[in-house]
């Protein structure tokens, strides 16, 4: 009879996982993930990928939404998040999926809930993963790169009087100001008959098991410690074997602005995401699945500014990486693209480009499918500001030469974009002196803090005259003997949109205040906003020694 009962159990926990109604369609996912441009060049190309997942062997993992935090600020964005996490829910559930619900420490409030009874009653697996039961605070793809926050201090971001009042009453409420959760935020629908509940390594991977679920989707909070680390999170299931995905538009991170990398706290989340997509599992958003946008937060206010570099010159494939997510991390969301190292002409992950508001451009005489160039010709097109810096006036024409077969150039790019008319450069070897240009605005936003004589350009002097009349230049760089020639300007397009030029970013650029504040200041410009109060040193930006 006991026998009989355990199979029952069995079929009936199987059938569970799996609608009443007729087998729905399968969920259509575009998987964003990070791939090495080449062995250990700690570049990465962000790359989509499609697939179909079969909801019938797909799980939802709801990871710690709890009603309460010690942090006033997460507590918020989880109120902000949930109910179009809700939605998601709701959604994923009616097409067949399995959906856990992990509030971490919370059991007991769910002791006699049926979707915590069902978790409790499933049948542990017999071949359980080693440490399924444990944290998992790394995985060995992990020891490649370098984690990309200090959170160290917990991460908290609130106010410290707001807070501190908070946590009053939180003591007030007969809560522990430090861990006042007690079950999942009721704004999360919890299906008695088929949703489960549990906390437990073991438990969630039987239920996997079980159900012969192979895709596994976390969402909820928070992304660089719980949904990471959790015995159920995505350490445990990628190394273990699972087909996992994080949703990166219904997460959030404990990231205070204050510690290492001092960027925004949305930036701080970005950056985790990114470590995520590069060494533990692909990422997916909510719209995929329930269509609009994705989810933003209503305080997530940055403009999206896309880098591409794609020259071997100046290691701008180096120095830029750490200014954008560093310095321009602070008011921007930041997508860095690089060109391939095995094909010249060739930048992967350009998507990016078209979801961008603004487009700094460090490229040198590629050319590209036409399909590829015409990304930067729709931006242009689009009147969205651009900004290029150095061998970006000659980025898609060969010298004196038409475009290989197959690929397209554009010679004019130039002269339409920047406004300037590039020939060639004086020799390597004497530094460029760089000051105002004689009619410049010392007002101007671009030329904020920027010394007005006397900084140093380290790369040759570009030959660049005459400037369209549409262009009004800034800075202007003299080396002895030689014309003065403008080494930095903005220009009116053709058709509408601003763009910035400047001749200026050799590798030792990178080294000056003079040139990273002029750089800071002129994406600023372009985005609307006004200049930065502090541009950090490149030891600044460097990541705290290990403890």
């Amino acid at each position: 009879m006991l026998a009989c009962r355990f199979v029952l159990f069995a079929l009936l926990a199987g059938s569970l996982l799996r609608p009443a109604t007729a087998v729905a369609e399968d969920f259509t996912l575009a998987l964003r993930h990070r791939v090495e441009t080449s062995d250990n060049s700690g570049r990465f190309h962000t790359l989509m990928r499609n697939e179909t997942w079969n909801p019938a062997r797909t799980a939802f993992i709801v990871c710690d939404m709890w009603d309460l935090h010690h942090c006033l600020n997460a507590v918020r964005r989880e109120g902000e998040m949930a109910p179009r996490m809700n939605e998601l829910l709701h959604h994923a559930r009616g097409r067949g999926a399995a959906i856990i619900h992990a509030p971490s420490g919370c059991m007991a409030f769910y002791e006699d809930h049926p979707a915590r009874l069902r978790a409790k009653n499933m049948p542990l697996s017999k071949e359980l993963p080693a440490e399924i039961g444990n944290w998992c605070y790394r995985i060995p793809s992990e020891e490649r790169g370098v984690y990309p926050v200090d959170q160290t201090d917990g991460g908290e971001d609130d106010d410290p009087a707001e807070h501190a009042a908070w946590a009053k009453k939180l003591a007030d409420m007969g809560l522990n100001p430090r861990a006042p959760w007690t079950r999942q935020t009721q704004d999360l629908d919890i299906d008695g008959e088929r949703d489960f509940i549990s906390d437990r390594g073991d438990e969630i991977w039987s239920i996997l098991e079980r159900g012969n679920i192979d895709n596994v989707v976390l969402l909820g909070v928070h992304t660089n410690m719980c949904v990471l680390g959790r015995p159920f999170g995505l350490r445990q299931m990628a190394r273990n074997g699972k087909n996992v995905v994080l949703m990166r538009d219904l997460t959030d991170t404990m990231y205070n602005p204050q510690r290492w990398p001092y960027v925004s706290h949305f930036s701080g989340t970005d950056l985790i995401v990114e470590h995520i997509e590069k060494f533990v599992c692909p990422t997916i958003t909510s719209d995929q699945l329930i269509g609009g946008k994705e989810f933003r937060y209503s305080k997530d206010l940055r403009p999206h500014v896309a880098v591409v570099m794609s020259e071997d010159e100046y290691k701008t494939e180096e120095t830029l990486p750490p200014f954008a997510r560093h310095v321009l991390g602070k008011q921007f969301r930041v997508s860095l693209i690089f060109g391939s190292d095995t094909e010249r002409n060739d930048i992967p992950g350009l998507d990016a480009v078209n979801e961008a508001d603004v487009l700094l451009v460090s490229i040198r005489r590629r050319t590209l499918p036409k399909e590829q160039l015409d990304v930067f010709r729709q931006f242009a097109a689009s009147g969205k500001p651009m900004l290029g810096i150095r061998t970006a006036s000659h980025a898609f024409c060969l010298r004196n030469q038409p475009a290989p077969e197959g690929l397209a150039d554009w010679p004019e790019f130039d002269a339409e974009i920047w406004g300037g008319a590039y020939t060639n450069h004086h020799g390597n070897g004497p530094k460029t002196i760089v000051s105002y240009d004689a009619g410049a605005d010392a007002s101007h936003p671009i030329l904020k803090e920027v010394p007005r004589e006397g900084f140093v350009g380290h790369g040759s002097l570009y030959m660049v005259r005459p400037l369209a009349s549409s262009a009004t230049p800034l800075l202007i760089g003299t080396i002895e003997g030689k014309d003065p020639e403008p080494v930095a300007w903005i220009n009116a397009r053709e058709g509408g949109g601003k763009s910035f030029y400047t001749s200026l970013g050799h590798r030792l650029d990178f080294e000056e205040p003079a040139f990273r504040r002029l750089l800071a200041n002129a994406v600023h410009w372009a985005a609307g906003l006004p200049p930065l109060a502090d541009v950090p040193s490149p030891a600044e930006l460097a990541p705290p020694a290990p403890k």
